[in-house]
């Protein structure tokens, strides 16, 4: 999701980068949909709810496709190229505050950047919150729920969240089940969020019944920064966030805090500028090293080696 972009503060803070060299991506070959003939496959099988003829696509503030009031949660495969696949599944979890679902800016751009770099990639389009199905009072709605924010004061909407932690739960329990098809590794089978998409990730971490139900890892990309109680064996994270973001940029990095002294592994990112929901980086700014970061931290997790067995 794309909010107001104000600079709050003139710093940065980069922390060590892996000691493999960062993967490059070109931001601008991204595709920005699926490929033709792409499979939607609902994650809880016959027990889905919802219709997929509820949705409404809206073109937000002009800029970006989004999709609204999403009941009928879904799991979309980005294969990576013929030859190049390494046996790691990756999850995308779009952001859009749980009312719209940034399907274009946060999702088949993040899917596509990860498949071209040898993973096999999922679009998980999860459960959202209604909303108004003319875009001119959805906007309205939008507009008064995240005033607030926009004063960069620190108060955050209350946002309910209709249930995508067990999308995203649903959708690893899918992709392990189904793992010698799509020759992934079921225990290489992570994340990446972005806002409320990285919400559901985290959710999915601590709501999991049993650790082998988690994410093997997982991308927290401008979620809330507040410290949380860590499992003790809480997966590895990987953190980046924009000092000038809106909603989660004014405070300490607490959740960050929390894992390691969980001695868990973490590591973080936060750019001087990209606001909040710059995606796979905010032309002109740092922001747009994040995917390859992201890259660069999997592979040195050994997440890039050809294995589609343990």
């Amino acid at each position: 999701m794309k909010t107001i972009r104000k600079a709050v503060l003139a710093a940065a803070l980069m922390l060590p980068s892996p000691l493999l060299a960062q993967p490059v991506f070109d931001i601008a070959k991204a595709p920005d949909g699926p490929v033709p003939g792409s499979e939607f496959i609902p994650v809880h099988g016959k027990d889905n709810p919802g219709s997929p003829s509820d949705e409404v696509v809206t073109r937000f503030m002009g800029r970006e496709t989004v999709i609204r009031n999403i009941t009928y949660p879904t799991l979309t495969p980005v294969f990576p190229p013929k030859g190049k696949a390494n046996g790691t599944a990756v999850i995308v979890a779009p952001g859009g505050g749980f009312s719209m679902l940034s399907l274009q800016n946060e999702g088949w751009r993040t899917a596509n950047a990860l498949a071209e770099k040898g993973y096999t990639a999922f679009v998980l389009k999860y459960r959202l919150n209604p909303s108004p199905k003319d875009d001119n009072a959805f906007l309205a709605e939008m507009s008064k729920l995240f005033a607030n924010a926009g004063k960069g004061d620190g108060k955050l909407p209350e946002i309910v969240n209709p249930g995508s932690d067990k999308d995203a739960l649903a959708a690893l329990k899918l992709i392990r089940a189904r793992a010698e098809e799509w020759h992934v590794n079921p225990n290489r089978v992570g994340i990446i969020g972005f806002s409320a998409g990285a919400i559901t990730a985290l959710r999915a971490v601590l709501s999991a019944p049993t650790p082998a139900e988690r994410p093997d890892f997982f991308g927290y990309i401008y979620g809330p920064m507040a410290k949380i109680d860590v499992p003790a064996d809480a997966p590895p994270m990987f953190a980046a966030l924009a000092m000038d973001d809106m909603l989660f940029g004014n405070g300490d990095f607490g959740i960050v805090s929390a894992w390691k002294a969980a001695r868990r592994t973490v590591e973080l990112h936060v750019y001087e500028r990209g606001g909040h929901g710059f995606g796979l980086g905010q032309p002109g700014t740092t922001s747009t090293g994040m995917i390859g970061q992201f890259l660069g931290w999997m592979e040195s997790r050994g997440l890039l080696k050809l294995e589609t067995k343990k």
